[in-house]
């Protein structure tokens, strides 16, 4: 007997989860991810991004009915989905599911509340689809990982449109054949590239998969098919855009272990592979506090990834959220790496450029993905090292729930939104028992 499709399982685990049987930690995660996804939002609704890809999205949108966050406007569900995602993702401030890099609520997240909001569905529901789409990006992102993103493929952006789908599959109440043609229809849709990470490109494709993964559930619902293998077919999406596909890790465990569940949350705004960089500096400054010129030269070591992603010239605040150089230079010269010590003053500051001149970076493949073992060469000759494996906010060492709602207020109060905050928060951490979205979404509009 012929084995079943990847495809064709997830259709039938996404129509058939029920609510009831998702464990309460689960639910919580649901929460936690939404609630800094929005925080996250909120702190760049005036960015030129953001507003640009509003006013673009503004020319276009059919009926408004979904909130755009922190913008007092609404748009059509696709137009808001794609803005709230973009603004999700831009500080690189969002969730990661660290074996995969993927920021899992931003493709996802706008998509479960423009549909609840637009079609009167309750929190409840927004919850379990919102962790259903993350199973689903984050398993078929296994599948894929390393190599996907060594190829240059964004993973984010690529498997968000699967995970968007199949939110909106189920938001929609599709049949498992329709959520098995969603996620074909999304294998179609599935694009972005880590060339563009250093521009706003990186967020336009993560917008694309908020809003071409829920086009693919609305093309699904109305009647289109996808070919039954379009995810591990000879020539399918896996196949397409990685080496060596392990088709097993998406299916095996499914409804049992749960992939989203390892979500983690960044206390930094910087690349996760960067927040361990950041913790060993900040505790060799603290163990030894010394000025930038008393200290000659500062080495990393890392994994690949961590080497990868860190190996580039600052020129801007994009820049700055995945270097190694500017981490360490935050963490030995200012002790602290916020919002503003990622921004263009920070990385045009010639104390910070001079010192960032001090870093090397070399690969220790011995390193766990996330880890960074710093040492410090200081005027005199002396050395000092720390190794970190699990930094702040990692699934080891995860954020508190005080923690992840301060980042929230942080991040509310860099968007103007200060005063509103504290009835967001409450709103989103109520979500399960809500009826609906409605005064959750007026709050943030």
């Amino acid at each position: 007997m012929a084995q079943p499709y990847a495809g064709e399982l997830l259709g039938r685990f996404i129509a058939g989860s029920d609510w009831a049987a998702i464990p309460p930690a689960l639910r919580q995660e649901g929460v936690r991810s939404i609630l800094n996804h929005v925080g996250c939002a909120l702190g760049v609704a005036k960015d030129p991004a953001v507003l640009t890809a509003l006013g673009v999205m503004r020319g276009l949108s059919a009926r408004p009915a979904a909130t755009v966050y922190g913008q007092g406007v609404k748009l059509d569900a696709m137009g808001a989905a794609f803005v709230n995602a973009i603004a999700g993702n831009l500080l690189d401030y969002d969730d990661t599911h660290l074996n995969t890099v993927i920021h899992p609520a931003a493709p996802v997240a706008p998509v479960c509340l423009a549909l609840a909001e637009q079609r009167g569905l309750s929190g409840a529901q927004v919850l379990h689809a919102f962790l259903l789409g993350g199973e689903v990006e984050c398993r078929i992102g296994n599948a894929v990982s390393p190599g996907h993103y060594a190829r240059g493929w964004h993973i984010t952006s690529t498997c968000g449109a699967f995970g968007a789908a199949a939110a909106a599959a189920k938001l929609l109440g599709l049949s498992a054949t329709q959520c098995w043609h969603a996620l074909g229809i999304a294998s179609s849709q599935s694009a972005g590239n880590v060339e563009n990470l250093p521009s706003a490109a990186k967020n336009v494709s993560v917008g694309n998969a908020a809003r071409l993964g829920l086009f693919a559930a609305l093309l699904a619902e109305a009647g289109y098919e996808a070919a039954p293998a379009a995810i591990e077919g000879p020539l399918g999406w896996a196949r397409a855009m990685g080496d060596a596909p392990d088709m097993a890790s998406i299916t095996e465990g499914l409804g049992e272990s749960w992939e989203i569940a390892r979500t983690t949350y960044k206390p930094y705004p910087a690349g996760i592979v960067f927040h361990a960089v950041v913790d060993a500096c900040l505790a060799l400054r603290e163990a030894r506090p010394a000025p930038p010129e008393a200290i000659e030269a500062v080495e990393v070591a890392g994994d690949a990834l961590l080497l990868a992603r860190g190996d580039r010239v600052v020129r801007n605040n994009r820049d700055a959220r995945v270097s190694i150089h500017h981490a360490a230079a935050l963490g030995l010269v200012r002790g602290r790496a916020g919002v503003p010590e990622f921004e263009q003053p920070a990385v045009d500051d010639p104390v910070l450029a001079e010192f960032r001149g001090k870093v090397t970076a070399k690969l220790d493949a011995e390193l766990p993905r996330g880890a960074a073992r710093v040492t410090v060469r200081y005027a005199d000759g002396t050395l000092a090292e720390t190794l970190v494996t699990d930094p702040r906010g990692s699934e080891a060492n995860p954020l508190s729930e005080a923690a992840l709602d301060a980042k929230y207020l942080d991040n509310a109060a860099l968007g103007g939104f200060a005063e509103r905050a504290p009835a967001q928060i409450a709103a989103i951490r109520a979500l399960e028992a809500a009826p609906g979205v409605g005064t959750l979404m007026a709050l943030l509009g």
